[in-house]
């Protein structure tokens, strides 16, 4: 079945983010089924790495077989909103694969989950809060959705 997924560490703390992540989440599942996850962040008391690490377990926790990992990172790939609809769409077209997206928390993602990525994209290269970078992807994901259907959100 056709399907995408968004795996992400934390709930969201404000909620504008929570209101626009499910505004975006029920315009995308128009066209597809759409699955978000939330794995636990990790113990503030804990140093950066650490936290990134327990954090990185729980989203490891969350991957299945199916599961065509892509990590969002700063440092990943760009591409114009063209190209990642096209990219969604082969992925979405291919039965063996499912578009995983994961998205870090405030220090990132671990290690173990970049290598398990099969793509790693970037937002652009500034750094930007996890909430955000979540509530940003989910627009692109929308707007990707739209690009395909040929609908006029995208503005060419």
């Amino acid at each position: 079945m056709r399907m995408i997924r968004l795996l992400s560490v934390g709930r969201f703390k404000a909620d504008w983010w929570k209101q626009a992540a499910d505004d975006y989440g029920k315009r995308i599942a128009r066209f597809v089924p759409f699955e978000e996850k939330f794995a636990p962040d990790g113990a503030a008391a804990l140093p950066p790495e650490k936290r990134m690490q327990a954090e990185g377990e729980r989203l490891l926790g969350l991957l299945e077989p199916r599961d065509w990992v892509l990590v969002l990172d700063e440092r990943g790939r760009s591409l114009p909103s063209e190209a990642f609809a096209r990219t969604l769409a082969r992925l979405l077209d291919d039965p063996g694969a499912r578009p995983c997206f994961v998205v870090g928390g405030a220090w990132g993602l671990a290690p173990a989950v970049k290598a398990v990525a099969r793509e790693t994209i970037s937002l652009g290269s500034m750094t930007l809060p996890h909430e955000l970078a979540r509530v940003v992807l989910l627009e692109q994901i929308y707007r990707a959705m739209t690009i395909l259907r040929g609908m006029p959100y995208h503005h060419e």
